[in-house]
């Protein structure tokens, strides 16, 4: 069994390690946080050992009556790979403690790419990441983007990318997020820096971006027109996206018009936390005229990372190719609307 540590258990962490204990190949050992809060607590409801991010804040745990199994140093000693999932920035800070013990660690989308040996997207670079010691799984949008153009570029080359992204202002739980009332270019300069951010991906595509924020909490929307080698037929394109296990085409049948009803709909399908692994392409957005195509996807932005951070973990180790991983992660976690 692999041992996996899960340092910050957060938005991202806490859905890696429950994703985790599903897989047949691996094992939490235990997962950090720098304080006492609701999410700790409910780690050890769940039987994960707690260990304390910050040293300085140990004692703070027993105050709040949690009991922790020690330092964040014993739990990272202790791992095969430790997936961090701390915000922006302390990733790069941890990143000489994983080198200190010996061990390889995931990164997640908000360090900066020339931290780790490879940006990882499963369907796109797996192998790329095989017997890495530092690995960056990218962001929630670059991921989308990610899994949408690989089968493009397979199947009928790609020669330009233009994406707008429409960014939710915040997650459910990040009550200092905005904006409230106003919607906001974001960055008001282009690119925004998730072109720069799939090229980390695909070194030799040519991607435009722009961002905006708005004031929604439930997921982001893609506005995609890609530019193909050839002419292809809309329904071809249906055909392809298909076959594709992390993507979701919305039938017109589902009466599905936005992200509210998405989120309603994984709820009612049984999702934990009301999850979305996959790209969610309204099938009948999908449109070409001449070699120019366009859709728009939503991108659940807390969890569709999730899964690529599983199929990251067997990468780096080598524990299977990327078919068997995908597959295995897709099963366990039952991805797949």
């Amino acid at each position: 069994m692999i041992q996996v540590a899960v340092n910050g258990y957060g938005t991202i962490g806490k859905r890696v390690a429950d994703a985790v204990r599903e897989q047949p190949d691996m094992e939490v050992v235990g997962v950090a946080k720098t304080r006492p809060n609701f999410e700790a607590e409910t780690a050890l409801e769940k039987g994960f050992p707690l260990y304390a991010a910050i040293e300085e804040r140990a004692d703070q745990f027993a105050e709040a009556g949690l009991e922790i199994a020690g330092p964040v140093e014993d739990l990272v000693d202790e791992a095969d790979v430790v997936v961090d999932a701390t915000p922006s920035g302390i990733g790069a800070e941890n990143k000489s403690m994983y080198e200190e013990y010996d061990t390889p660690a995931l990164y997640q989308g908000g360090e900066d790419a020339d931290l780790v040996d490879v940006s990882f997207n499963a369907r796109s670079n797996f192998e790329d990441a095989v017997d890495a010691d530092h690995v960056r799984v990218v962001s929630c949008n670059t991921t989308g983007l990610s899994r949408v153009l690989a089968p493009l570029r397979e199947a009928y080359g790609v020669e330009k990318v233009r994406a707008t992204l429409v960014r939710r202002g915040g997650d459910p739980g990040q009550t200092s997020r905005g904006p409230i009332n106003d919607i906001l270019p974001n960055p008001v300069t282009i690119p925004s820096h998730h072109g720069p951010d799939v090229e980390t991906i695909f070194d030799d595509l040519d991607i435009d971006t722009l961002g905006m924020k708005v004031p929604a909490t439930l997921m982001h929307m893609h506005s995609l027109n890609v530019t193909l080698a050839e002419e292809v037929d809309a329904s071809e394109v249906r055909d392809l996206f298909v076959d594709e296990s992390r993507l979701f085409l919305i039938p017109e049948r589902m009466d599905i018009d936005g992200s509210g009803k998405l989120k309603e709909y994984a709820m009612d399908a049984g999702r934990p936390r009301g999850d979305i692994w996959e790209n969610c392409i309204w099938e009948e957005s999908i449109s070409t005229v001449g070699n120019d195509l366009y859709l728009f996807q939503g991108i659940h932005q807390e969890s569709d990372v999730v899964p690529e951070n599983v199929d990251a973990i067997r990468a780096v180790l080598g524990a299977a190719d990327a078919e068997e991983s995908i597959e295995t992660t897709n099963e366990t976690m039952g991805v797949g609307l």
